[in-house]
C-alpha cells in the first residue's frame, strides 16, 4: 500500500496547482478534489490483503478525489505525467462529479461482468481506447503505458493471466503490442466477441 503525504496547503476554495511525475501519488483529503488539467490518473483502493482495487481511469479535464468516494482509503496514481489543480469544490458542483463517477463505475462494472477474461480484455481495451485512442492505420492506440499489471489490477485478474490473454488477441491479430507498454486495437475485427 503506498505511502501519501496529505496536502495541508488547500485552505479553504484556494486552489493549489500541481505538476506530478508517472507513478507518484496526488495528495488527497476527504474535502478536496483533484482536476487534471493534462495526464492520466487511476483511482484505487487497497482490499485488507494488500490487493488493489481500480475504482476507475482518469483523463485530462477529469476531476477525481476522495470526497466522491465512501471508499477508503482511496488514492490517486498517476499514469504518466500529470498536471492538475487541488480545490475545495463548490458544493453545488457536486452533483456533475459525482455524475462522471457514476458512469465510470456502471461501464467498468459492465465490462468487468463478462464471463470470459478474452472478452473482458477486448471490453476495457475498447473503454480505453474511447478514451485514450488515437486513430492509425491499424487501428486504435491506446497512448497510455500500462503495465499487464496495470490492466490485471484494472480487471481484477492476475498478471499471469493478462499476459496470457494479450498473448491470445495478439496471436488471433485482434491487438497489436507496441514498445512502452502501447496496444493497437484493431476494433473492427473484434465484432465477434459480441456475440
Amino acid at each position: 500500500m503506498p505511502n501519501v503525504v496529505q496536502s495541508t496547503s488547500l485552505y479553504g476554495s484556494v486552489k493549489l496547482e500541481k505538476k506530478f511525475s508517472a507513478r507518484t501519488m496526488v495528495p488527497c483529503t476527504d474535502s478536496s478534489l483533484f482536476r487534471i488539467a493534462r495526464g492520466a490518473v487511476r483511482t484505487l483502493t487497497y482490499l485488507d490483503d494488500g490487493t488493489p482495487v481500480v475504482l476507475g481511469v482518469w483523463n485530462t479535464d477529469d476531476t477525481v478525489g476522495g470526497m466522491l468516494s465512501h471508499v477508503k482509503p482511496y488514492f490517486i496514481e498517476c499514469l504518466t505525467t500529470v498536471e492538475g489543480t487541488l480545490f475545495v469544490p463548490d458544493h453545488s458542483l457536486l452533483t456533475s462529479y459525482m455524475k462522471s463517477h457514476l458512469q465510470q463505475i456502471e461501464e467498468l462494472t459492465l465490462i468487468r461482468s463478462h464471463k470470459t477474461i478474452e472478452l473482458r480484455v477486448i471490453k476495457v481495451l475498447s473503454w480505453l481506447s474511447r478514451k485514450f485512442g488515437e486513430d492509425k492505420e491499424q487501428g486504435q492506440l491506446i497512448n497510455l503505458r500500462l503495465t499487464h499489471q496495470d490492466l490485471a489490477d484494472l480487471l481484477g485478474t492476475t498478471r499471469v493471466t493478462m499476459t496470457r490473454t494479450l498473448g491470445q488477441l495478439e496471436a488471433q491479430g485482434l491487438i497489436q503490442k507496441l514498445s512502452l507498454g502501447r496496444i493497437i486495437l484493431r476494433e473492427s475485427d473484434t465484432w465477434f466477441y459480441e456475440i
